[in-house]
């Protein structure tokens, strides 16, 4: 599977922006899709994920603030972030969770960057 994320722009604090990850195949039987995020100088870390029945988890740092969506059909994950901070600008890379659909690997997408201004 390919991933590849999109909706990353410039925003100022307190604005919105929905982050789109597409998958090149079927996300259904994916147990786990998430998203991280890296700011300059920091290791990657996860903001949020959701299940294959779509349930949602959150870091404490979004939630609130950060909704995680899945539309199987369209083989999209969403992360709808409202009130953004200026911490949140990092560059943000969807995720599967590896399994055995993917050869028990974790797949990445090539990341779009959030740009949170004041």
């Amino acid at each position: 599977v390919q991933l590849q994320a999109s909706g990353g722009g410039l925003v100022q604090a307190g604005g919105s922006l929905r982050l789109s990850c597409s998958a090149s195949e079927s996300i259904f039987r994916f147990s786990y899709m998430r998203w991280f995020r890296q700011a300059p100088g920091k290791t990657r870390e996860l903001v949020a994920g959701i299940s294959s029945s779509s349930n949602p988890f959150y870091v404490d740092s979004v939630k609130g603030r950060f909704t995680i969506s899945r539309d199987n059909a369209k083989n999209t994950v969403y992360l709808q972030m409202n009130n953004l901070k200026l911490e949140d600008t990092a560059v943000y890379y969807c995720n599967v969770l590896k399994s055995r659909f993917t050869g028990g690997k974790d797949v990445w997408g090539q990341g779009t960057l959030v740009t949170v201004s004041s």
